[in-house]
């Protein structure tokens, strides 16, 4: 074999090599820009709706409270405060499944990472 073959098949290995890190890594751009738009819409999402129920609550609340004040007022203020509480807990539960349930970062391109190790071996 000469060595301006052998320079080729050197400078072909080198290209392709290039190429499958190229497009690797813009696999990798792609899920990181996937996974950071679909963080902020939740985000925001969650932020309004968590401002607005916690705001109906306080208004709830304090309405309850204003109707009771001559009969049941610590009755009242129990209850609230329990049923609160109760609410809050359920949501950080349901919040950390969520969390838990999320798809792994980098999944796809972990994946063909193992695809190509596993072709070159």
């Amino acid at each position: 074999m000469s060595v301006e073959a052998m320079l080729s098949s050197l400078k072909n290995a080198g290209s392709t090599a290039l190429e499958i890190i190229q497009t690797r890594l813009e696999l990798f751009s792609s899920d990181i820009q996937i996974g950071w738009q679909r963080l902020l819409s939740v985000l925001v999402l969650v932020i309004v709706a968590l401002f607005s129920v916690l705001f109906g609550l306080v208004l709830l609340a304090i309405l309850i409270v204003v109707l009771y004040w001559d009969t049941h007022r610590v009755f009242v203020l129990s209850l609230m405060a329990a049923g609160f509480l109760s609410i809050g807990i359920i949501l950080a539960l349901f919040v950390r499944a969520q969390i838990n349930s999320m798809p792994k970062l980098f999944e796809a391109s972990l994946g063909e990472l193992v695809k190509d190790r596993d072709h070159l071996a």
